[in-house]
């Protein structure tokens, strides 16, 4: 199973939900899984995710490693799911893939499909929110989609 994660920088939420499903495959030792990031701009390529994820990730015992890279066609093909933050992430992806030949096989999502609440579906860009509120949210969020997500494709209940 390999997993892309996309945001619009690259930079908070998909860094941070690479962190908890590395993390995640790890505790449940799913060996023949992958996980990456990716962003839809160029604005943070080559650079660490923010410090404020990088430090909330921290708090949960969790890191990353992550240099930030925009998303190519070949991940289209590469990665089983790919899963976006937001509407806007979620119609700019499946507009890449429409355009793309052959057609690739990736699932297109919502990483906040797997909470199963219609309202928590979104994962709100902490990026520009004072403090470290923003990124708590975000975090339960991701944490709780990733750990439904490991349970849905592992039968297996999972928590970081």
């Amino acid at each position: 199973m390999k997993v892309l994660f996309v945001c619009i920088g690259n930079t908070c939420r998909s860094p941070m939900a690479e962190a908890v499903l590395n993390h995640l495959m790890v505790k449940q030792q799913l060996q023949d899984w992958q996980t990456d990031s990716a962003g839809l701009r160029d604005w943070n390529v080559g650079l660490e995710p923010q410090g404020r994820g990088l430090q909330l990730l921290q708090q949960h015992g969790l890191k990353s490693k992550h240099l930030s890279r925009m998303i190519t066609t070949q991940d289209f093909y590469e990665f089983d799911y790919i899963l976006g933050m937001d509407n806007s992430n979620l119609s700019e992806l499946r507009q890449m893939a429409a355009s793309l030949e052959p057609p690739p096989q990736c699932k297109i999502m919502l990483l906040g499909s797997f909470l199963g609440r219609k309202e928590d579906e979104i994962i709100e860009d902490p990026y520009f929110t004072q403090g470290m509120s923003g990124f708590h949210a975000a975090y339960l969020q991701i944490r709780e989609s990733c750990e439904r997500f490991v349970q849905q494709h592992t039968g297996k209940a999972a928590s970081p």
